[in-house]
């Protein structure tokens, strides 16, 4: 027992603890992982590429520790072509702004006329010295949205609407010109910028043109992991503020809850989205953890960081649905699909043994178990797991009844995993089968 109980405190600290992996700074090389052996629903990966394939995809990346679990490539798309990120390149500003700051170049609360000169705007010269670059990190800079051309940083197309910091809208043009803060601030270009600041530290290589950043896959990847390490890689500082840090990714002001500096967050009570004022109750993209953030751009560019579970997901490609600017109806449809695939990894996922939706029974089991399903579906797809990610037992259930039985008289001793998808939901236990 006592070896028993050693065994088990020493797998749950290594899951807690589980140090993050970083792939080399120069070259390919970057370790892997198979998903079974996160315990991982192996068998529903191919539902996953054909839900990424149907919509567009041209690549698609999830890192588990800092090591790759799923990587894939559709159409003549291939590890070496890059892409653009076109708004998910906002979240990359976000942090290069953070590391101005730390070098002293500029502070994020001074006025953005400190370094571009009175007149970059058209407004009465008192309210533009009110807009500061934390307004522009967040979207509160008061600028007229109501112009023919967001994108245009002419000071005709930057008029007064509303003083900074009173009203939230998703504008480009304040955020473009952070672009220029940061040349101007630091003396060279920001792609020089980017290139000794980030990219010699990180491996992370792209082309800034025209406010977006180009990359391969793997470079949104490092960037994704650079953030789940909190702006440290492999034991070097890139980032050291951490008051910045967790700025970048909570709440920024009280007009939209899921909105950081230039990051979408979940698990907020409301939400709005670009090209609305509109203020929407509850979560950004409902099937996510709560605590995931986002960097999102138009056509689908997505880049998620959970921080709980040490993961990271990429998918670069072409749109998935018609909405413009940051969709976010296929981050409900993805989730949904990354819900069935991580399995028990996954926070919407019920694991308790009592009070949920599936219960389970005996625990540990010798020769069958049981189980019962709080809601009734037409029909539930059960199917059982061994440690390795081997399926060793798979059934559909038509009409469940109140108690189900599963024969387990011939499997090994060991952890195995109860999977039952019952109607839109993944319902997953742990048995212990002993001997």
């Amino acid at each position: 027992m006592k070896h028993l109980l050693l065994v088990l405190f020493t797998f749950l600290s290594i899951h807690v603890f589980a140090q993050l992996y970083f792939p080399p700074v120069s070259g390919n090389t970057w370790e892997t992982v198979p998903p079974g052996q996160l315990g991982w629903c192996t068998d529903r990966i191919d539902s996953l590429y054909k839900l990424l394939e149907d919509n567009n995809t041209k690549g698609f990346i999830i890192l588990k520790d800092g090591k790759l679990v799923i990587e894939k490539y559709f159409g003549t798309f291939t590890p070496d072509s890059a892409w653009y990120w076109a708004s998910a390149a906002k979240s990359l500003t976000a942090f290069l702004t953070g590391i101005a700051q730390q070098q002293h170049f500029l502070n994020i609360n001074d006025s953005v006329s400190k370094y571009l000169g009175l007149g970059w705007t058209s407004c009465p010269p008192e309210k533009e010295r009110l807009i500061t670059i934390k307004h522009q990190l967040t979207m509160t800079t008061g600028l007229n949205y109501l112009v023919a051309d967001q994108d245009c940083t002419e000071p005709s197309c930057l008029s007064y609407k509303n003083d900074a910091g009173s009203f939230w809208f998703y504008h480009n043009a304040p955020y473009h010109l952070i672009h220029d803060v940061i040349a101007q601030s630091s003396g060279k270009t920001y792609q020089q910028f980017t290139n000794q600041y980030l990219a010699s530290k990180t491996g992370i290589t792209g082309l800034w043109y025209d406010h977006i950043y180009y990359s391969k896959p793997r470079s949104m990847a490092r960037f994704g992991l650079l953030m789940l390490n909190k702006g440290i890689w492999n034991g070097d500082t890139v980032l050291s503020d951490a008051n910045y840090y967790n700025s970048m990714i909570n709440t920024s002001q009280q007009m939209n809850n899921a909105y950081g500096y230039l990051w979408w967050l979940n698990g907020k009570a409301s939400y709005k989205i670009p090209a609305s004022l509109a203020t929407f109750p509850g979560k950004l993209c409902p099937p996510a953890p709560d605590d995931i953030y986002m960097a999102l751009g138009k056509n689908d560019q997505k880049l998620y960081v959970w921080p709980s579970k040490n993961i990271v997901v990429v998918r670069m490609g072409d749109a998935a649905s018609d909405e413009s600017q940051v969709p976010i109806t296929f981050d409900t449809t993805l989730w949904q699909e990354l819900n069935r695939v991580m399995c028990s990894e996954f926070t919407g996922v019920h694991e308790n043994n009592t009070g949920s939706d599936l219960t389970i029974w005996p625990n540990p089991a010798y020769n069958k178990i049981s189980f019962r399903l709080r809601k009734q579906h037409y029909f539930a797809e059960v199917s059982l797991y061994a440690s390795n990610g081997e399926k060793v037992y798979a059934e559909k259930i038509e009409y469940p009844m109140p108690e189900n039985e599963i024969d387990i008289s011939r499997l090994r001793c060991g952890i195995y995993t109860l999977r039952v998808i019952s109607g839109n939901e993944v319902l997953v236990k742990r048995i212990a089968v002993v001997r």
